[in-house]
């Protein structure tokens, strides 16, 4: 199969959440042509939420031919856990129950025998905010997404390092409070269990008294001057710039973007937080911290870029 470029070419893209796929036709011109979305079905165990997944692609597959008249050029497909990019396959996903699943395989065969490329999802999204976000034009940034737990992207040069075995950028699990309570991890004290959105949710029910507090409800009882809220966002601040210090000392990136559910609080979350790091680093180069641009857009474009890295590097390997 030789792939085309011209105006008319365009790849499927998807984005599998715990609770949602988002899916997408991304165009030559790395931007979004038809969006759609759908429930993951994850209630009906694993093998039905591989089944949507693929039905999701065929779909679009058929949007696309539809609008264009002629097949996709390739697929990206983004999913949680433990990726193995190389085999195509998603290893583990405790959300949707998933271990050893010859993803890329699947959805190449449900799509004709278009290339298709797998990735983890926050790295594949940080790629989309690195490349044509937030970090665009950047040689080194760090992606963090706050979300139920936290993750991170590594970006070097328009490409996201996913580390020997697949792990790079887990900083949610960088031990910030030792000793302090256990993680599903198994180890004690992980940032996530701190400054997560759901760990910042979690806090704030219990300092007002609401079991359906969220984290967006704290960062609004902040906004108007709540003294509880205040106490519980310090301390997710504090432990979230901890963690954030010991990333930049390792890394030194030139850019920090933040994403995720938490970030949605914008200069609530990101003033003090620049002002926490700031107070932590000794030697360190404090990165410019900003917010992440492309919002839940960010894992379909990134998807639909690692599609089309996949068929620049299947032309240049002719």
């Amino acid at each position: 199969m030789t792939p085309r470029h011209d105006e008319t070419a365009y790849v499927v893209a998807l984005d599998v959440g715990g609770t949602g796929l988002k899916a997408a036709l991304v165009g030559a011109g790395r931007t979004l042509l038809h969006q759609a979305r759908r429930p993951t079905g994850r209630e009906d165990g694993p093998a039905a939420v591989v089944e949507n997944v693929l039905s999701f692609a065929a779909e679009l597959r058929e949007a696309g031919v539809a609008r264009y008249g002629a097949e996709p050029v390739a697929a990206g497909v983004a999913v949680p856990g433990i990726v193995d990019g190389a085999t195509g396959t998603a290893v583990y996903s405790a959300n949707l129950g998933w271990r050893d699943v010859p993803l890329r395989d699947l959805l190449a065969e449900r799509l004709g025998g278009v290339p298709v490329a797998l990735g983890h999802d926050v790295r594949t999204g940080g790629l989309a905010e690195g490349r044509i976000g937030a970090g665009a034009g950047v040689d080194r940034f760090l992606f963090t997404a706050l979300g139920t737990g936290i993750a991170g992207a590594v970006g070097i040069d328009g490409r996201v390092e996913p580390g020997a075995h697949g792990g790079a950028g887990e900083i949610g699990h960088i031990t910030v409070r030792p000793g302090g309570p256990e993680c599903g991890c198994g180890r004690r004290g992980c940032l996530e269990l701190f400054a997560s959105a759901a760990a910042v949710g979690r806090a704030w029910a219990g300092a007002c008294g609401d079991p359906e507090a969220t984290a967006a409800g704290a960062a609004r009882a902040v906004e108007a001057g709540d003294p509880r809220a205040a106490a519980v966002w310090h301390d997710a601040v504090d432990a979230l710039a901890e963690g954030l210090v010991t990333a930049i000392t390792l890394l030194d990136p030139r850019v920090l973007i933040v994403g995720g559910g938490l970030a949605e609080a914008g200069e609530t979350l990101l003033a003090p937080l620049r002002e926490a790091v700031r107070a932590k680093v000794t030697f360190q180069h404090v990165p410019t911290i900003v917010p992440a641009a492309l919002g839940d857009a960010a894992g379909c474009l990134g998807a639909g870029l690692l599609a089309w890295d996949l068929l620049s590097a299947e032309v240049a390997s002719l």
